[in-house]
């Protein structure tokens, strides 16, 4: 691995906005050199004057390049400089844009748009090709006239080739189990549960089949307050109404099978395990297909997993891995029940769950009944409005999913070079390095402990941008030769659901010597395998504002390499759970532990923002120790790097813009809280790990007892 020899990362022959920031500060080289030398001169000869002012002289210097400059106005785009930074950090960072302007989503679309660019110049290509295919689609997809004209047709179609239902007075009593296999197999929906094919939960974490909860389209939390409880209920029975008559059914018919629809999966949220229970891990069961049988009846298992996952061989005594047992007993009897008294309302329901998954695939009066409805419960439960409809972007994000392998190295060809890469894995190495070494320091950790974590951070293979072997171009071939295009958008849509699953399938079969990534290069999500003991950073991820080459350390330390620390404390978040570490000093981890929990319990919130410490603890603790990390490594990198750059008016040290830097990663709605409930809202993801860290009360010159400087700082990693 190259090492370090610039102002950055390396940046030869690249040109001036891609590499080093402009070192205004070169001065700092020669007062390195010459430092000893002079300090002596102005020992022997009384000269401190010479010596204050070559050190004042040679200051940060300022990033003045073009992609420093794009850096600083998105910066200032964001940050409210009025705002006391020792007060309200998340103010000083976010609140010029309200605490709205999310970077990540920002970064979502900047990488679409590129994507976008990729589609639209593959028109000439050779037919039949992944291509040409690719570009099809997405032209299909952005013709609205001839999806208009096709209305609901297409669905009818689809509906009636299910059994039809009872409320378009054209349905046929078909068998329940032969409805949910065509509806698992052909269309990728699961009303009742989820099926799918992961890594076994433990050693060697061979491919599994995997059942779980179901995910439901409206957000049926009942530890909300009854009157908005009641208020989404109502939403949502006006949506499914609204479906109804659209596909051709009276509105009085309609009614009573869109409140038994409602009526059964609030009876079906009942059995799912609470919130606090799910936050503190999945426990799970393995069984045999045969066994499950037995436990939930309701469901033909065989013949359904069987169909989903072809060409994949079951049989009864096949292991499957089961995460809610107990859900999966109370729903098979639920159904049990509702088969012997309203088979035909069962019908509707799986009808009406379906037609909400296929409505990006419909027309504009299926999309705009989503829309609305997902408008309203995003106003009802406090989240900051939905982005404006824009085709090009939906039509962009499906043909990413369908022409994954097609699009990948066309992707990574316009926004991830080599020198990216070198980059970002010096980067890496850097945060890596830094944490083997805190976690020699860990008073809670035992010597064995210890030692296999540090062997775990040593053995971890890392993967940046894209995967460094791409697959064979027949292969690619291969995996789209099942996509048929037309002759409406809705079957090529289902085409590519089908197409997606069979790859899906046949890449956890096919044997694969290196690690299967399971995210799109242009997608946000890093994450841990635990099967391969990998990382995968994708390359839409490694973007501006969260890192670039030609960027400031101080950024891409603050932004970037608190993402990649974040990461790689996720593999050790067993150790907190209880009895996740027993040979560990419990008392000191248990006090650490309690800290953070009354660290972040002390800090105010805007108001009604949602918090419960024992759901995101977790994250919290990561957070905190990823910006302890992320700060460990910046400052090793200073003591042996020459120079080092700031940005132009932001008038902020390079330790100040690290910190800052870090902050406008979380800049969201102050009183949001993500990923179902395991983030803390964003002003305590800012203001917790911050005011942990007695280094920024320094540099800030924060007074003690401020908000950002307590009387009590808190170490768990």
């Amino acid at each position: 691995m190259e090492t370090l020899s610039s102002q950055e990362f390396p940046g030869a022959g690249r040109p001036p906005e891609e590499g080093q920031p402009a070192a205004g500060s070169r001065c700092r080289v020669v007062a390195q050199q010459l430092l000893a030398a002079v300090l002596l001169l102005g020992l022997l000869l009384g000269c401190p004057v010479l010596l204050v002012y070559l050190l004042r002289s040679c200051g940060p210097g300022l990033c003045d390049s073009p992609v420093c400059r794009g850096l600083l106005a998105q910066s200032l785009a964001s940050r409210n400089a009025s705002a006391a930074p020792c007060a309200d950090f998340f103010s000083f960072a976010c609140g010029k844009a309200g605490g709205t302007g999310n970077p990540f989503q920002a970064l979502a679309e900047e990488n679409k748009r590129r994507l976008r660019g990729v589609l639209e110049a593959l028109g000439s290509q050779h037919p039949g090709s992944g291509e040409e295919k690719a570009f099809r689609f997405y032209s299909s997809c952005m013709d609205t006239d001839a999806i208009e004209a096709a209305g609901a047709g297409p669905l009818r179609q689809v509906i009636e080739e299910l059994g039809g239902w009872r409320i378009s007075g054209n349905w046929t009593s078909l068998d329940f189990n032969r409805t949910l296999r065509l509806l698992m197999s052909q269309y990728d929906h699961f009303p009742f549960f989820k099926a799918y094919l992961g890594p076994h939960p433990t050693p060697p974490h061979e491919p599994v089949i995997q059942i779980d909860q179901p995910e439901f389209d409206v957000p049926f939390n009942q530890e909300q307050e009854q009157k908005i409880y009641a208020q989404i209920m109502r939403e949502y029975l006006a949506y499914l109404n609204r479906l109804g008559t659209l596909l051709g059914g009276d509105p009085v018919a309609v009614q009573p099978y869109a409140s038994w629809s409602i009526s059964f999966t609030s009876q079906l949220v009942q059995f799912l395990r609470p919130p606090a229970q799910r936050a503190q891990g999945k426990p799970f069961q393995v069984v045999t297909i045969d066994q499950l049988q037995d436990l939930a009846p309701a469901i033909d298992w065989l013949s359904c997993l069987q169909a989903t996952f072809t060409p994949m061989s079951l049989s009864s005594s096949q292991l499957v891995v089961v995460h809610d047992l107990d859900y999966l007993k109370n729903m098979s009897r639920l159904v049990e029940e509702q088969l012997l008294t309203h088979r035909d309302f069962l019908q509707s329901h799986m009808i009406f769950s379906l037609v909400g998954t296929l409505s990006p695939a419909l027309d504009s009066q299926f999309q705009k009944a989503r829309r609305s409805l997902s408008e309203k419960l995003r106003e009802l439960t406090e989240q900051p409005p939905m982005p404006a409809h824009q085709q090009w972007l939906k039509c962009v994000e499906e043909t990413g999913t369908f022409f994954e392998p097609t699009l990948e190295p066309l992707f990574v060809r316009e926004v991830f070079s080599p020198g990216t890469r070198s980059a970002a894995m010096e980067l890496f190495t850097a945060i890596k390095d830094a944490l083997i070494a805190r976690l020699r320091r860990l008073p809670w950790m035992d010597e064995e402990t210890r030692k296999k974590a540090q062997d775990r951070v040593t053995q971890l293979q890392v993967k940046m941008g894209p995967p460094e072997q791409a697959p064979e171009p027949a292969l690619v071939r291969q995996e789209h030769d099942d996509i048929h295009l037309g002759p409406s958008f809705l079957q090529s849509f289902l085409s590519g659901v089908r197409s997606r699953r069979a790859r899906m399938v046949c890449s956890f079969l096919r044997p694969f010597p290196q690690h299967r990534w399971r995210v799109s290069p242009w997608g946000l999500s890093a994450y841990y395998s635990i099967s391969d003991h990998v990382l995968v950073f994708p390359a839409g991820l490694l973007q501006p504002p969260f890192f670039h080459p030609g960027y400031p350390r101080a950024v891409n330390f603050g932004a970037a390499g608190s993402i990649m620390a974040r990461e790689l404390l996720h593999i050790f978040s067993q150790l907190l759970l209880p009895g996740g570490c027993p040979a560990c000093d419990t008392h000191a981890l248990q006090g650490a532990l309690l800290c953070l929990e009354q660290h972040y319990a002390a800090l105010p919130l805007p108001s009604g923002a949602p918090f419960n410490g024992s759901h995101t603890f977790l994250e919290d603790a990561a957070d905190t120790g990823a910006l302890a990390i992320a700060l460990q490594a910046y400052n090793e990198r200073l003591l042996w790097r020459r120079g080092e750059a700031t940005l132009p008016d932001l008038d902020l040290s390079p330790q100040q813009l690290f910190f800052l830097s870090y902050a406008q990663v979380m800049c969201r709605e102050p009183g949001t809280q993500e990923s179902r409930g395991t983030h803390s809202p964003p002003v305590l993801r800012v203001h917790g790990p911050l005011s942990s860290t007695p280094a920024f009360a320094r540099h800030f010159r924060c007074p003690h007892g401020t908000l950002m400087n307590p009387s009590r700082h808190c170490q768990l990693w």
